[in-house]
């Protein structure tokens, strides 16, 4: 049963999430961050698989959108993450049969990275998995020209100028923004252009951003999975933030998916990921079970 509820507006634009529930009373929720880069996605692209496995498993879904850069930068990015977790501990149980106490983030790539900064907000999820994201945007992975979009044709500026809207967006297909996206990494320029800021001139103003920089002992139970194969995001991004999380003690996994590439997980009937999935599950049975 899906619903879908604004959980923040104001005059220049309102932001939905779609909540999918089950029979279950005062059920476990997961949060699900969707990925683009930050600068595509919609809340509907999660799976219908994965939306029953959850849901089959005793958890509801609120599958969020988030307003998207370049139009809208990071913290303000952040902002509406925490604003939608908010809103699903205030209002949430009003709309649904829902337990406030027992939510989960789950995300994909960027939608991962949005997850693992939960982890350093004030109220915090009980559990946090991030599907193929990463915990560091300083690195030279992210500042620099990504060896694996400079293999793709050329997307010349005037091209990506023109996909930027004048107007927040908080929906957006790929088909619409992907070259902007290309572009980005092409040139280097693609966490200036999220975040605002010259990581180059300001390197220290976006440690902030970096969940791997910012880990407390409470930070919540974390589970990572990545591909090694994956030429979007490394596979080293989750390996050092498991190890980043270990420093600090933090309960933590990593499941490596052998020759995995970025996306891995639509690959829904291969084996090896539901291997990873069952280990998804069991993860947050463990951590949302009262």
């Amino acid at each position: 049963m899906k619903k879908t509820v604004i959980y923040k507006n104001n005059d220049c634009f309102s932001i939905k999430a779609d909540f999918y529930g089950n029979s279950n009373h005062n059920a476990p929720v997961i949060v699900y961050i969707h990925g683009g880069g930050l600068v595509w996605g919609t809340r509907e692209e999660i799976s219908e698989e994965m939306i029953k496995l959850y849901n089959d498993n005793g958890f509801a879904v609120f599958s969020i959108d988030y307003r998207l850069a370049p139009e809208t930068k990071l913290p303000e990015i952040l902002e509406d993450v925490q604003d939608a977790l908010q809103w699903l501990k205030s209002e949430g149980p009003q709309e649904f049969s829902i337990d406030p106490k027992r939510i989960a983030v789950v995300g994909s790539s960027a939608g991962g990275f949005l997850a693992l900064c939960t982890g350093s907000f004030t109220h915090k999820p009980r559990a946090i998995i991030s599907f193929y994201g990463y915990g560091d945007i300083i690195g030279k992975w992210a500042t620099n020209p990504s060896s694996f979009y400079l293999q793709k044709d050329n997307v010349p500026k005037e091209l990506a100028r023109r996909l930027i809207s004048n107007q927040v967006i908080t929906e957006a297909s790929i088909d619409q923004r992907f070259l902007y996206y290309v572009y980005a990494r092409q040139q280097g320029v693609w966490i200036q252009e999220i975040t605002g800021i010259n990581p180059i001139m300001h390197k220290d103003a976006l440690l902030k951003f970096c969940p791997k920089q910012n880990i407390t002992s409470d930070y919540p139970p974390t589970l990572l999975l990545h591909g090694t194969k994956d030429e979007d995001v490394p596979y080293e991004q989750s390996v050092f933030m498991r190890g980043a999380l270990i420093k600090e003690k933090v309960e933590t996994r990593l499941i490596t998916i052998p020759n995995g590439e970025h996306v891995f997980d639509k690959d829904f009937d291969n084996p090896v990921i539901q291997s990873a999935f069952k280990q998804v599950i069991e993860f947050l049975q463990y951590h949302l079970t009262e």
